[in-house]
């Protein structure tokens, strides 16, 4: 007679594993004592690991070059990214019609955070990582942040440490596909990744063991905490710790991690509705070539729209310290003014809700996904039609100080977008209507959505992520 072990349901080794790294989230000192301590290092590794990134026109760029058709600037390897041209047809919205350059990159890299236990609590491997895009330089990064030209070597340049952790993952704890801004990358996903060990693990230079907690921590200070390791983040599972310390707001962030939280919508009634919505959805894009898009000039070496509004294409030529190559040339991505990404969240009987907004974006490629309350540009957002303008953006503006939860500065990704940065805000209201094109969900429900790709943009999960890292802290 073979008696065999028990094998726990998924859903209980799920919910098992949430509950560790929530308790790794109440966790404000581990192998890394303290924050103070772990800042200080920080100092300390930019002296040798850095990048500095001047703007060049394009035309200096080494190895890239117009393809022959005028169609896109590509790199002569045929690795790494495209910059093309492309047109959009969205007859349902604002803007019926325009054209863009946008980043052509169709491989799928990797994102992946690296976790062991120490002293019973679950620990994340991340990397202090310079990137030429990042305004302050260094940044946390994932324990990987690669592309696959990248981790193929078609940079010719030194490996990338602890890839192999994520090629033949030992326990996965998250491993989705998610895609990237729909407004500048065509149809871009990465594997956001959280893979656990046993085993011992070398700890490299500029790698550090921090806690949840503590990397939540580090979300509140500005341009911090990359947007790599905070879509991974989001991507995490977390339930309820019942440590809330007698805080309302605290205590209704808990239960709207729980499993049993009560929500507005059901789940189904939401996939339901954004299935309606991809279905509906009138959006066509068609390649443009880049050398002669409409509304958009080469001036100054770089590629600028004629109302100088959106964004920049510029050349940038990088030094490099502690990369895996020591300097090159590339085009990035410049983003014009601040932008701002914003969540309300509303208490609806005792569970905090959050309320996203459907948004299309031609680079998406499965059709519209949910996105914060508000995304917005208060420079471009001037000048297109009164329509465009996001329905809650007043009360976003106009929140009176004690309402705001979450308040920092983020950077976009620093490997593709130069000097980028977004204002993300979390926001207390009272319940409120839905506006057409928005639902309110729990955050249970934003991480079962989650587990699949395509649901949930960038900017909303960076944004989730920084309401995640309020968990078990004052709301006050």
């Amino acid at each position: 007679m073979n008696i065999q072990t028990p094998v726990r349901p998924p859903e209980l080794r799920a919910e098992a594993g949430a509950r560790r790294m929530a308790h790794s989230a109440l966790t404000a000192q581990g192998v890394t004592p303290s924050l103070p301590e772990f800042l200080r290092m920080v100092e300390k590794t930019r002296e040798h690991l850095f990048t500095t990134a001047e703007p060049v026109p394009l035309s200096d760029l080494q190895g890239w070059r117009h393809t022959p058709d005028g169609m896109a600037l590509a790199h002569h390897s045929g690795g790494f990214f495209r910059v093309v041209g492309l047109s959009v047809d969205m007859p349902d919205g604002p803007v019926p019609r325009w054209s863009q350059p946008i980043i052509d990159q169709p491989e799928t890299g990797i994102l992946g955070i690296l976790v062991k236990e120490f002293g019973g609590v679950p620990h994340l491997l991340m990397q202090l990582k310079p990137e030429p895009g990042n305004r302050n330089g260094l940044q946390l990064s994932p324990t990987v942040q690669a592309t696959r030209s990248n981790y193929t070597g078609v940079h010719r340049g030194r490996g990338v440490p602890y890839l192999e952790y994520f090629l033949d993952p030992p326990r996965v704890l998250a491993d989705v596909r998610q895609s990237e801004q729909g407004a500048w990358f065509l149809r871009k996903r990465n594997r956001n990744m959280v893979v656990e060990t046993g085993g011992d693990v070398e700890v490299r230079e500029g790698f550090h063991w921090l806690t949840l907690g503590q990397v939540n921590a580090l979300l509140a200070v500005d341009d911090t905490v990359n947007m790599d390791s905070r879509t991974v983040l989001s991507c995490l599972p977390l339930t309820r710790t019942g440590a809330v310390g007698g805080d309302a707001f605290g205590a209704a962030l808990d239960r709207s991690l729980g499993p049993d939280a009560d929500a507005l919508h059901p789940t189904t009634d939401i996939l339901s509705w954004i299935t309606g919505a991809r279905a509906a959805a009138r959006m066509a894009t068609a390649p443009a070539a880049l050398r002669d898009l409409p509304g958009w000039h080469r001036v100054d070496g770089r590629i600028s729209h004629e109302e100088e509004l959106f964004f920049d294409v510029i050349g940038v030529r990088v030094e490099a310290s502690g990369r895996e190559v020591d300097h090159w040339t590339q085009p990035m991505i410049a983003a014009r003014g601040t932008g701002l990404v914003a969540l309300l969240v509303a208490d609806f009987g005792g569970v905090l809700h959050v309320l996203l907004n459907l948004r299309a974006e031609p680079g998406l490629i499965d059709g519209p996904e949910l996105g914060p309350t508000v995304q917005y540009t208060s420079d471009t957002y001037a000048r297109l039609p009164a329509a465009a303008r996001p329905a809650l953006l007043d009360r976003v503006l106009d929140a009176p100080p004690e309402s705001i939860r979450f308040d920092a500065v983020q950077s976009d990704e620093g490997g593709r977008f130069y000097h980028t940065v977004n204002r993300h805000l979390v926001i207390e209201t009272e319940p409120l209507p839905e506006p057409p094109g928005h639902r309110w969900v729990t955050l249970r429900q934003t991480q079962d959505l989650l587990r699949h790709s395509n649901y949930l943009n960038v900017q909303a999960r960076s944004a989730l992520a920084c309401l995640r890292g309020l968990l078990g802290r004052s709301g006050g």
